[in-house]
């Protein structure tokens, strides 16, 4: 397009010229011809005055025409008439064209005879001049060619034929020569004058036009360059894109290939960039990628290349190192330089940064090879706590393989019926009184077995199927509660991205409805770290649950960021004790202190305490003693599937737990309160 458009002004401006240029010459020919017109004229005139002057003023005027001799009276005047208006010289012809006087005759004493040839008509040697003769005897007068002086002659004349006559009779014709030298000079001045005004004018107009296509062509350039460069590079960072980045990666091979340096690839992941965008919008998050563009811009050296591939997704082409222990010192500096905390938005945010590292000819020699295992790399740098870097590896890539084999046969388990859930039973205080069951998912691989949880469900979480994972669960969990005598309660662990869908409630109630158990035997259990990210929206889904009848429980309590705000804020009917805690209990006194802590401030608040891990007696003596309401662990009951449940210890008298259909009014009014925020790791 580009080019299209510079030809175009290009064949314009040639059209301007072309334009300008036959104006010039059609004004040179209007001016050339304008003065040849004049000088016709000025001849004319002369010739017709000398003709009107020799008529009125030579005696004996028809005689010398005749050819019948010369008088001295008419010598004289003949001879003064040699030199009037620009006349040197002429001839006389008779009325039938034969010459009879010369100018120059008249020095002489006898006039001479000229022969037929020399004269104006039929016997004239050029056959031209009777036409001449013919026009100019009747009245008409012709002007010849001007011509250049010699022999004494002026510089420039012409000849002019007019007729000679008196009382409106033609006498003869007179060929009068007129000096034109003067009026040449004139019109040449003139012609000079006019035409160097004539050729400014055009070069101002063609200068106009030439300074106008060079401002255009200017602009042009400057948009073709902007529009280059946007096509080139990431509008918002100013780096490479990824289109602009890959030609650049397949460039460094093919070179590599032919001899070039050799080069490292590093891929760049921004941590906690998405909690920026949540937190404090996207207008912030732009703003810490351009910080981080300019930091890097600032790590690498001449000829290294910085591209955003996408999101807060970076990568750097560093050129001339061939080695880990090249790359090393400039990953570090990239580290070190996206740890420093960014001023945004008038708050100082932390967003550090992971690189994940790959140099080509050692672990790939392709472009493509080489970005997946950088890519490896960078989630191993991740892996082991974000804010540092890492280099890829064989065995990174096995373990990377198996990851990806492991997240495709995850994805296939639910549809192939690999899932199970076992049920694991919950005792009252007593330990003796069975109140439900905490289901729990299994997976037994057709060819791996018994896949444990602790390492599917963190896959599920990072690789987005405990989505679908969790809604199985939860259907097949109601399902089967549904068939146990009343009134057993099934609790049914939630995942973080089972909020973020916005339609965990539907799921809910579908369950409900299809299964046909009450809301009250559903009980649903949410980490706390769950609440740390998007709070207003978690507590509105959990008021809404509240609200079908279900019963809500805060697992894990007591570990990670706990906030007394969270059981402020919303009215659970439970929570768990970490069985971190439970396994300590008798071992470290300050534990006590803490489980002893915990349900003193539940009970306080109306809400009930279960206690997980409990595996001997002594645990379970010292949660008794502590008021726990609710047990289970393996000293009292293993998890097992459904059709192994002997629902052992069940009473059917009991009463279930009153349920509250509307949330707890908080306990402080409406102050607000700050709730603590962070990163935390996947929910398993």
């Amino acid at each position: 397009m580009t080019a299209q458009l510079r030809s175009a002004d290009w064949r314009s401006f040639a059209l301007w010229v072309i334009g300008i240029t036959v104006a010039g010459l059609g004004m040179v020919w209007v001016l050339r011809s304008e003065s040849q017109h004049q000088m016709e004229l000025a001849i004319t005139e002369s010739g017709l005055r000398w003709a009107e002057l020799a008529a009125r003023a030579v005696p004996d005027l028809e005689q010398v025409l005749a050819g019948q001799g010369l008088t001295p009276a008419a010598r004289a005047q003949l001879m003064h008439l040699r030199r009037v208006d620009d006349v040197f010289r002429f001839r006389l012809f008779d009325r039938i064209g034969l010459l009879t006087l010369a100018s120059e005759d008249l020095d002489l004493p006898v006039a001479p005879t000229y022969a037929a040839s020399q004269g104006v008509g039929p016997a004239a040697a050029d056959a031209d001049r009777t036409s001449i003769r013919d026009r100019v005897l009747a009245g008409q007068s012709h002007v010849g060619a001007v011509q250049s002086g010699k022999d004494g002659a002026p510089k420039v004349f012409s000849a002019a034929f007019v007729p000679i006559q008196k009382d409106g009779a033609v006498l003869g014709v007179a060929e009068v020569h007129v000096d034109q030298t003067a009026r040449m000079a004139n019109a040449r001045a003139a012609f000079k004058r006019i035409g160097g005004a004539v050729l400014l004018l055009l070069s101002i107009v063609l200068g106009v036009a030439a300074h106008q296509l060079w401002r255009r062509l200017a602009r042009q350039r400057v948009v073709n360059s902007r529009v280059l460069y946007m096509a080139h590079h990431d509008v918002l960072s100013g780096a490479l894109n990824r289109a602009s980045f890959n030609d650049v990666l397949q460039q460094a091979v093919w070179r590599r290939a032919q001899g070039g340096p050799p080069f490292a690839l590093l891929c760049i992941d921004l941590d906690h960039f998405k909690e920026v965008n949540d937190s404090l919008g996207h207008a912030a998050g732009d703003e810490v990628l351009r910080i981080a563009t300019q930091r890097l811009k600032t790590c690498v050296r001449e000829g290294d290349h910085i591209a955003r591939l996408g999101g807060d997704e970076f990568a750097v082409v560093l050129m001339g190192v061939a080695n880990v222990a090249a790359v090393t010192p400039l990953a570090q500096r990239i580290v070190d330089a996206l740890v420093v905390p960014y001023d945004v938005a008038d708050q100082r945010l932390r967003c550090s940064g992971s690189v994940g590292v790959a140099i080509h000819g050692v672990d790939a020699t392709e472009p493509d090879d080489l970005l997946g295992r950088a890519d490896m790399a960078l989630y191993r740098a991740k892996a082991q706590g974000r804010a540092t870097f890492s280099f890829y590896d064989v065995a990174m890539d096995r373990q990377m393989q198996a990851r990806r084999q492991l997240t495709h046969d995850l994805r296939e388990a639910i549809g192939a019926q690999q899932l199970s859930l076992h049920y694991q039973p919950l005792f009252n205080r007593d330990a003796q009184t069975l109140t439900g069951y905490e289901a729990l998912v299994r997976w037994q691989h057709p060819t791996r077995g018994n896949v444990p949880p602790a390492e599917f469900i963190a896959l599920a979480e990072e690789t987005g199927v405990i989505d679908s994972i969790g809604l199985w669960v939860l259907r097949h969990a109601c399902a089967e509660a549904a068939r146990w005598p009343a009134p057993l309660t099934v609790a049914v662990n939630l995942s973080a991205l089972q909020f973020v869908s916005n339609n965990l409630v539907q799921q809910v109630t579908e369950a409900l409805a299809d299964s046909g158990l009450p809301p009250q035997r559903l009980e649903l259990e949410i980490t706390e770290s769950l609440l740390m990210h998007n709070t207003e929206q978690v507590l509105s889904i959990l008021r809404a649950l509240s609200t079908l009848g279900v019963s809500i429980a805060m697992d894990d309590f007591g570990t990670g960021y706990s906030s007394l705000a969270y059981l402020w804020r919303f009215p659970f009917d439970k929570v768990k004790i970490d069985r971190a805690f439970t396994h300590n209990l008798g071992h470290d006194d300050k534990v006590a202190l803490i489980v002893h802590s915990i349900i003193s401030l539940a009970h306080s608040l109306e809400i009930r305490v279960n206690a997980e891990g409990v595996e001997t007696p002594s645990q379970l003596a010292a949660l008794q003693e502590r008021g726990c309401d609710e047990l289970q662990g393996f000293l009292l009951g293993r998890p097992g599937p459904a059709a192994s449940l002997s629902h052992q210890g069940h009473n059917e008298a009991r009463a279930s737990p009153e349920r509250r259909v509307t949330p707890r009014r908080p306990l402080f009014g409406v102050i607000p309160v700050a709730l603590p925020t962070g990163h935390t790791g996947p929910i398993v």
